[in-house]
Order: C-alpha cells, then structure tokens, then sequence
C-alpha cells in the first residue's frame, strides 16, 4: 500500500530524514503536503522534488513568496489545520518542536489520520488527551523517537500489553559529559554540549540530550504511548547507542531492540508499519562491536531525570510546565545567556511556581505553557 504523508516540519532535521526515506522507497510513500517555520527556498526544494501542491508556512511574513509557485499555500494560526483537510492523508509526520504540533495533531486524529509522532512535547504536555483522542477515533500513533519505536517493536504480537510488563527501560547515550566531573559543569560551553558522541541531530535535542532532558522527556511520552505507570520507565546509559531500549516482562525475559544508529529506521517503519521492508541502513557488525555497555544515570548530577519523573507522577499541567521551562532555559544557554547547570535550575524553579492544575484539556495546558514560559524568563534573567 502507498501512503499519502503529510510531514509537519519537514526543513527540520526529521523531516528532511523523511524526506531521504521517501526517496528510498517511492513506491510505498507519496508527500502530499509539507510544511516548515521559516526556511521558504528549503521548502520550495523540496516541493518541486517531490511534485508536492499543499505547502504551509509558519511565517506569515514570508509566504507570499510561495504563492508565486502556483501551489497551494497556507500560513497563519489555522494553516496546518487546512493543509490537512485539503490533503486527507494517511500518515502525518509531526516533527513541530513544542506546543505549535498540539492542534494540527488532534485535528489530524480527528479527520481519521494515522499519526507517526516525532515531537515528544505532545505527548509529554498533552498525552491523556491525546491518547484518548487516538482511541475514540481507532487511529495508530506511531512513535519515531527510537526509543519509543524500539519499545513498540519489542511489545508487538503481547497480547497481554501492559499488564505483562515489567519495566520499559529507555537507553540513552548519557551525552558528552557523561564522564565529567559535576564541579566541571559549571564550565561547560555551547560547543562542547553540541558534539553529541552518537546521533546527529538538531541544536535544541542535542542540548536536551546532554542535560538528560531529553530522556526525560521521553519518560514522559513512555507513560502516555504504552500506558504504563512512571514508576515503570527506567532510564539506562548506554554508550554506544546500540541498544535503543529495552522491555523487561513479568516473567523476567527481556526483549531490546538493537541497530545503528539512523532516524531513517523509525521513520520507515512508522510509514510502512505493520509491514517491514529492505533499507539501505548498515548491517550491525556485532564482532566489531566488542561490547556493549550499560550503567547507571547520574540522577544527582544531572536532574533532568528525576524532574521530569516528579512531573509525570504528578501529571495535570506539570509536564507542559516542566516542557516549557525547559525550552526557555535551553534557548537561553544557546544565546549564551545562561550556564549549563542553570537550565535545571530554572525549571525545577519554574516547577515550583507555577500553578499545578489537575487537567490536561487543551485551554489548560496551554495557559500553563504560556506562564511557565513567562516565569522562566524571569528566572533565567537572574539565575
């Protein structure tokens, strides 16, 4: 079967993966819509490679010079929205960072779309809502984060589901100072936190992932995809990023899904799920590979963990504010205008600040998105 893919955020580091998927087999993968931020002669790229007529752009400032194209061109508040009921497809990739992939998701759910999720803070700010969208209508989220997507892969054909799990324990790189003593941190620069030891990715998540935010967050939409207590999502370090993650059951069997490390991978087995198919990713030489390694997350030093645990067993608004906070706080260290321990401590701050509500209704989580944004500037400019 050929899916027709719109992909949201399709200049960003996932979607152009996307992009190199669908080159790779044309013939189960057809792009009917694409939409970016700001990167108009990217996007204009890619429409004419791919013959694709739907494009949205969030700069409303800029998209008149897509209209000169001929194709039809969308911007402003209600932009994704349109692009999807105009373009009625299959799968929708969301790889939108923050709250902006919250509205085009539900409305996506709710035309009756599939949905291969890229942006974890949807999950993370809005899983209950989300979820439960996804099963009033009988539609599929399908994980791309590789963690998540090595968990749904290990879980397929447990009739049991959730009650025969154990653990899920996600697997994470432990980033670039993982060996470096907590007194160093303070004197952690920009371009020392951007050289991500295994995966290349965009600036923001890789500065996520060497303050373990990322994996946090990935707790989070753990709880949410598979439905499973927090108490049950365990985070490893694991080196070599071999290992993407692991299923422990009750029994004691542990199943874990291994490959190198490419976005392609997830990316192509969301769009061709349930079926697999023949990849150009390279072939796991195990005996070169020597060892693999597993240790503990230094929780002490590096809080990311267990904020976001605290913010996941308290649900509501928290996580959208823990979320939030963070985007401010990892904007702010990359403008160099806050150290690399502050991050944590302007959003644990902001955690204690803000509000908690127990809901996550849209209205809600927004208003708490919106504040906790508020609050953590504040913080940051003193912190």
């Amino acid at each position: 079967m050929k899916k027709r893919v719109v992909i949201l955020g399709s200049t960003g580091s996932i979607g152009t993966s996307a992009l190199t998927v669908a080159r790779q087999i044309p013939d189960r993968m057809k792009i009917v819509g694409l939409a970016a931020g700001t990167r108009v002669e990217d996007l204009e790229g890619q429409a004419k490679e791919f013959g694709v007529n739907h494009l949205c752009l969030a700069d409303d400032s800029r998209y008149k010079e897509l209209q000169r194209s001929g194709r039809s061109i969308y911007t402003g508040a209600n932009g994704l929205e349109e692009l999807l009921e105009d373009t009625k497809p299959d799968l929708v990739l969301v790889a939108i960072v923050g709250i902006e992939g919250l509205r085009p998701t539900l409305a996506a759910i709710e035309l009756g779309c599939d949905i291969a999720v890229a942006s974890k803070e949807i999950l993370v700010m809005a899983g209950e809502v989300v979820m439960n969208a996804a099963r009033k209508k009988g539609i599929n989220i399908l994980p791309v984060d590789s963690e998540h997507n090595a968990i749904f892969q290990c879980l397929e054909g447990h009739k049991g589901g959730s009650n025969e799990v154990r653990r899920l324990i996600l697997t994470a790189s432990g980033g670039p100072f993982r060996k470096l003593p907590v007194e160093k941190l303070s004197e952690v620069k920009l371009e020392d936190a951007l050289r991500h030891p295994t995966w290349e990715m965009g600036q923001k998540i890789t500065i996520d992932s060497a303050t373990l935010f990322n994996k946090g967050l990935e707790m989070i939409e753990a709880r949410w995809l598979f439905n499973i207590p927090m108490s049950k999502v365990e985070v490893v370090v694991h080196p070599q990023s071999i290992v993407h993650s692991m299923v422990e059951f009750i029994d004691g069997s542990v199943l874990a899904q291994l490959s190198t490390t490419d976005m392609c991978f997830p990316i192509q087995y969301a769009v061709v799920w349930p079926e697999r198919l023949s990849n150009e990713l390279k072939p796991l030489d195990f005996p070169a590979l020597a060892k693999l390694e597993f240790e503990a997350p230094r929780e002490s030093d590096f809080p990311a963990l267990n904020l976001a645990r605290e913010a996941g067993e308290r649900g509501g608004t928290l996580p959208a504010v823990l979320n939030a906070a963070n985007e401010v706080a990892n904007e702010a260290f990359r403008q160099r205008a806050l150290s690399f321990p502050g991050i944590w401590q302007v959003v644990e701050e902001t955690m204690n600040q803000v509000e908690h509500i127990d809901s996550q209704e849209l209205g809600v989580v927004v208003n708490a998105d919106l504040e906790a944004r508020k609050v953590a500037r504040e913080i940051t400019k003193r912190v």
